[in-house]
């Protein structure tokens, strides 16, 4: 069933996906597969390749919040669907490329066993891995996840971004962002390099495309640097020449960039105009890490830059944000302020949702309490440091709600 699958996949377009999927998976003995993909801002699972694929039988569109294919891909757990009646069992099924959730496939067997399950979550596994080769090249995966029109420099900005949850043995990461399909300015970045990962967030000036050609040139500059080996002051460095070349002090970016080393648990950091980066520990705490700001990015005031030292504790998440977070407010209101930002992260991973969830739940808070309408971008970067070894990723796991044993850790397929 994979290597058939596998193999075809090399010379076929996203469209024939679905098709292609079932044709395969019957061989194994599925009876269907019906592949959904979440949509940009993680609010509804849409049908890939529409009706046409599966003969009009399966809604087109499914929301996340108050239904169970939500419930799966929220919690990255293999659920049952309705019954199909007789002796047709169906099971939703998280798709994930590494741990970052890009929809669901609805699985139907006349099976119900632990190598039925087994079989499920390896196709979820391929067809996550197929989608994601798929998407620089596919206009219909990128229309198929986008529930409305999107600006230029959005267009821009998400082609530039690394995904949106990353996780391994010692460290695990989340980022999330709005307005989804009108972002300008803000950009995160995130990397792995041996024992080092390396963290950034930028907010470039203005909320238009010229906003968002900063933003691009600020990382482009920036991972420029960092790939030829510059140290933090000169990787700010290296974007404020950038900066100054193109715009001539016309435009400028904040940002943090930060490296932590996973083996000793060191955070180093340059602020750069921004917004200090926030720690919190044993999830009760907080703390704002201290260092003195050099000028924004672009504007060559001739401030000082310093590099700052934060020796963490395993299980400390760091958490790096922008204005449009906190500074939300209701028209007359008050904002959404830094102490409503930490409490929320606080409480809702006391009760126990994957971080990954937790920010989704978030962005829809500040989009909330601002009625709908953000008038900045509103970015936030988490990552949290597991501790210094390789293996095994069972924390990162939990933390993004993957566990031990597989999607959902059961022993088999619920009816």
């Amino acid at each position: 069933m994979l290597a058939d699958l596998l193999r075809a996949s090399h010379c076929m377009p996203a469209e024939m996906l679905p098709a292609k999927a079932s044709e395969c998976a019957r061989a194994a003995g599925f009876h269907q597969v019906v592949i959904y993909v979440a949509d940009l801002q993680r609010n509804s699972l849409r049908l890939l390749a529409g009706d046409e694929a599966t003969g009009g039988q399966h809604e087109a569109e499914l929301h996340v919040e108050g239904t169970v294919p939500g419930r799966a891909y929220q919690y990255s757990d293999v659920l049952p669907a309705a019954s199909a009646g007789g002796d047709v069992f169906e099971w939703w099924v998280p798709l994930l490329d590494g741990t970052e959730r890009i929809g669901l496939i609805r699985v139907s067997a006349g099976r119900n066993d632990a190598a039925t399950r087994t079989d499920m979550e390896a196709l979820a596994a391929l067809i996550a891995l197929i989608i994601v080769s798929k998407r620089p090249t596919s206009d219909e995966l990128a229309k198929r996840v986008r529930a409305q029109p999107m600006s230029l420099a959005a267009e821009m900005q998400w082609n530039l971004l690394p995904p949106r949850t990353y996780a391994d043995a010692r460290v695990a990461i989340s980022a999330s962002l709005e307005p989804a399909y009108k972002i300008s300015g803000d950009v995160f970045e995130y990397a792995v390099d041996g024992p080092l990962v390396h963290l950034a967030i930028f907010d470039a000036m203005g909320h238009d495309t010229a906003a968002g050609l900063s933003g691009a040139l600020a990382l482009g500059a920036y991972r420029n640097a960092r790939r030829q080996g510059a140290d933090l002051v000169g990787r700010s460095d290296a974007v404020e020449a950038a900066l100054l070349e193109q715009y001539d002090h016309q435009r400028y970016v904040t940002g943090i960039l930060a490296t932590l080393d996973t083996g000793t648990g060191v955070l180093q950091w340059v602020n750069r105009g921004h917004h200090p980066p926030i720690v919190i520990r044993d999830n009760r705490w907080t703390t704002r890490l201290a260092c003195t700001p050099g000028h924004p990015m672009g504007t060559d005031l001739g401030l000082p830059t310093t590099a700052c030292q934060e020796h963490l504790q395993p299980g400390d998440r760091v958490v790096l944000y922008t204005d449009g977070i906190t500074e939300a407010r209701r028209p007359g209101g008050r904002e959404f302020g830094i102490e409503r930002f930490t409490d929320f992260l606080i409480r809702h991973h006391a009760d126990g949702l994957p971080v990954p969830e937790t920010l989704r739940r978030l962005i829809h808070a500040v989009l909330e309490y601002h009625e709908g309408r953000l008038q900045d971008d509103a970015t936030v970067l988490l990552c949290e440091w597991i501790g210094p070894h390789t293996e095994p990723a069972t924390v990162a796991a939990e933390w993004t709600g993957l566990v031990p044993g597989g999607l959902g850790g059961g022993a088999g397929p619920r009816p």
